[in-house]
């Protein structure tokens, strides 16, 4: 009986990763027509003052951690800089879809959620971080609640990753004024192609300051400046 099950364990792998090499050709195709999607819609980006005036001091800029809720990705990856960003990709099979679309489209990829993986995705974020570059964290993920910080303990893993990578946390939203909204838990946005989308970025806070409900006010605010310009 062991010796049977010991013989079904190579073939068992091979077809995970037969199912992982599937799933990531199925991303890189996604991304390819994501690309051309995304080309069609119409961007405003609206930067708040603070953020621009941080932007123009003399020096090199903080890196940023951006955060947003889920189901606005694909809006937001709208704005080009979004794109050479850092973003979580949860380890799960799905992930894999998610990760090789990214590339595509220009986004650094660490795998890792708050609940599984969180310790080595903190790190490859951090590291990504201190080299100058900026991260995107959807901060009511993995799976919800929507709209809601998830933190742990006290801390948000955003702020944690801005304070150990020495960067500031800057919330964004996006509106679109034509989308369709799945059934999913986070209302995942489609926006329709040659529509208008509006991206808001709202003023830096620092990592200290970055409390759950600071931080989703500031996305809340970012938001609500967003749906305000697209009227």
């Amino acid at each position: 009986m062991a010796g049977t099950q010991a013989a079904l364990v190579p073939g068992g792998l091979r077809r995970a990763r037969a199912e992982r090499a599937w799933r990531r050709l199925i991303g890189a195709i996604g991304g390819l027509l994501l690309r051309a999607w995304l080309a069609t819609l119409r961007l405003t980006l609206l930067i708040d003052p603070a953020l621009a005036a941080a932007c123009d001091a003399p020096g090199d800029r903080a890196p940023w951690v951006l955060v947003f809720w889920h189901g606005q990705q694909l809006a937001l990856l709208r704005w080009a800089s979004f794109r050479g960003v850092v973003a979580l990709v949860s380890l799960s099979l799905d992930g894999e879809i998610m990760a090789a679309a990214l590339a595509r489209l220009g986004v650094g990829v660490v795998r890792g959620s708050s609940t599984r993986g969180g310790a080595r995705a903190l790190r490859g974020v951090v590291r990504a971080l201190r080299g100058g570059r900026d991260a995107a964290f959807a901060v009511d993920g993995p799976r919800g609640p929507a709209r809601e910080v998830r933190a742990g303990g006290a801390r948000v893993g955003a702020a944690l990753a801005a304070g150990l990578g020495r960067a500031v946390v800057v919330p964004m939203a996006a509106v679109c004024a034509s989308r369709r909204a799945l059934g999913s838990w986070d209302a995942f946005e489609l926006p329709r192609p040659f529509s208008r989308v509006v991206v808001a970025l709202g003023a830096p806070i620092a990592a200290a300051d970055a409390s759950a409900s600071t931080v989703a006010a500031a996305i809340g605010a970012a938001e609500a400046r967003a749906a305000g310009a697209l009227g």
